[in-house]
């Protein structure tokens, strides 16, 4: 797969700086630059080709969730990574629904933010550890969104891919998993897209929702 071409939205020099570092030495990612504003931001997406956006928040706005429904709007093939110095469920929930597809917290390391790069890249969701355990939370007391898939069986499953989907739906990441069961990062999202593909899931949040309801794990 050729590099992931990513650009950073951040107000503040130094952070772009210290992320664009961070990112330097992968060998499957290219930063494509910095910006501070959404008209800086929609001038550079017209003349490169992105393919994430990671896009850092500090404190939970109506800017960011509008800037995400624009470029959701003009951009939809470009996904969209929140950096956040918060984790409120609410403003969680919002980015979602304006179109981000990741969410990291700020105690996330290099190596998740690699991580979650490369996961959107691929076509998934990725939020990290203390997101999830939000997003369960949030599920588990709004009996409203529990029929999505509440007659799904695991059936169609292997045995492995019932196993990363117990371990996904703990909050493992993927390297987590990998190490877990000694296989590559890879394989673990190649039996994430199976088991998507088998029991119809579009996303990963979709993945923990179908773990609960099947009783797959303990909450």
């Amino acid at each position: 797969m050729n590099k992931v071409e990513i650009i950073l939205v951040d107000d503040h020099r130094i952070v772009c700086e210290g992320l664009k570092s961070m990112l330097s030495d992968s060998d499957d990612i290219t930063v494509l630059g910095c910006v501070r504003t959404l008209p800086e931001l929609l001038i550079k997406l017209r003349i490169l080709t992105i393919h994430v956006i990671v896009l850092s928040c500090y404190e939970p706005g109506e800017n960011d969730i509008e800037m995400i429904r624009i470029i959701q709007r003009e951009h939809p093939q470009i996904k969209i990574l929140i950096l956040a110095m918060t984790a409120q469920e609410s403003f969680i929930l919002r980015t979602m629904k304006a179109g981000a597809k990741g969410f990291l917290s700020k105690d996330s390391d290099r190596s998740e933010l690699i991580e979650a790069i490369l996961t959107l890249r691929n076509g998934y969701d990725y939020y990290s550890k203390p997101i999830s355990e939000i997003i369960l939370r949030k599920y588990l007391h709004n009996p409203a969104t529990n029929g999505i898939l509440k007659n799904q069986p695991a059936g169609p499953l292997s045995e492995r891919e019932m196993e990363v989907l117990r371990l996904f739906a703990e909050s493992y990441t993927n390297r987590e998993i990998a190490d877990k069961l000694f296989v590559s990062i890879r394989t673990v999202e190649s039996h994430k897209n199976n088991i998507m593909r088998k029991i119809n899931l579009k996303t990963t949040v979709d993945m923990v929702k179908f773990a609960i309801k099947n009783n797959l794990i303990e909450i």
